[in-house]
């Protein structure tokens, strides 16, 4: 597969891991420029699930977003407004969940679609895509776990997985 047109790539931070109660709480998008973007997301008032073992992955406490945290009505309107068509993501079942508890906090529908990265993928790059992804970490030096950091990352693995010469772009 050549790499066709950049798409765009999502993913979010959240409370905890489970998913009946946890909810987002912080988002990145990388866009087919490589712009990235990310927001805090403040805790809607029926948010109340937060595990003190994913505070300790992303280094984000329930504080900081109630401080400087976007409302979700800001935080999906930057969506909506950024983003339309595919949006792709590495963990569809919690990056699903995830938009849309956040999407009906605030009483709105996206503008776009989440779908997974293996959708551009072949299946030998599908192989590839976890000691790729390692790789691409490395290289970028960038910390994980938080929004903006992933969706770049992503948008680089997937850039080394397709490319024709094989190195990042």
């Amino acid at each position: 597969m050549s790499a066709p047109d950049t798409p765009s790539f999502i993913d979010f931070e959240a409370s905890s891991l489970d998913l009946i109660d946890s909810y987002p709480i912080e988002v990145g998008v990388c866009l087919p420029d490589g712009a990235v973007h990310s927001w805090l997301i403040r805790p809607h008032r029926q948010w109340r699930d937060w595990s003190l073992d994913a505070e300790a992955i992303h280094g984000i406490s329930r504080q900081t977003l109630v401080e400087k945290g976007r409302t979700v009505t800001q935080v999906a309107g930057y969506l909506n407004s950024l983003l339309s068509g595919p949006v792709y993501c590495d963990a569809w079942t919690f990056d699903s969940f995830w938009l849309h508890r956040l999407f009906r906090a605030a009483e709105m529908q996206p503008q776009f679609q989440l779908e997974s990265v293996s959708l551009l993928l072949e299946p030998a790059q599908i192989e590839q895509w976890a000691s790729c992804r390692l790789e691409v970490v490395a290289e970028l030096g960038l910390p994980v776990h938080r929004a903006a950091n992933d969706a770049r990352i992503l948008q680089a693995t997937w850039h080394r997985l397709t490319s024709t010469a094989g190195g990042p772009e």
